[in-house]
């Protein structure tokens, strides 16, 4: 995997579903307080640098459909040339706090955990799924699914 196609990957991880930024809804609570939140979001590379031949640092600008902006997520990507697989960090930042996890990108989208955050996402834990919208891997539909 070269480095030009890593970073089309890790602009598909670009955190962070097509679609729009939803407010937390909760389905129904299996525990009062563990309400399962879901973000959907469009992710847009606004830049990215590689910080070595297998690392690469990306912002993103997160956007609704309709184009408003949400908020903002950097990833922080390293590539295994051998094996062509890539594993980052992400830091999702919207109103309310930070949601932090950790993305594993095999090819044109990413999966990854939510581990926690700052704020009203403190304790938030659960799951992120990434689709590349664009061949460049410069706009990611994105879904963060959480609890807590």
């Amino acid at each position: 995997m070269n480095i030009r196609t890593c970073m089309a990957a890790a602009g598909a991880a670009a955190l962070l579903g097509a679609g729009a930024f939803v407010l937390p809804a909760s389905a129904a609570p299996t525990h009062p307080g563990h309400r399962v939140h879901t973000l959907r979001f469009i992710s847009v590379t606004k830049r990215s640098v590689n910080l070595s031949r297998t690392t690469v640092a990306q912002q993103d600008t997160d956007v609704t459909r309709s184009g408003k902006v949400i908020g903002f997520d950097n990833l922080y990507i390293t590539f295994n040339p051998r094996t062509g697989k890539a594993r980052g960090n992400f830091a999702f930042d919207t109103k309310g706090g930070f949601i932090f996890g950790t993305l594993r990108l095999p090819g044109r989208g990413a999966t990854g955990r939510v581990t926690g955050g700052t704020g009203k996402f403190r304790h938030a834990r659960g799951s992120l799924v990434a689709t590349s919208l664009n061949k460049r891997g410069t706009r990611t539909a994105v879904t963060i699914r959480y609890r807590g």
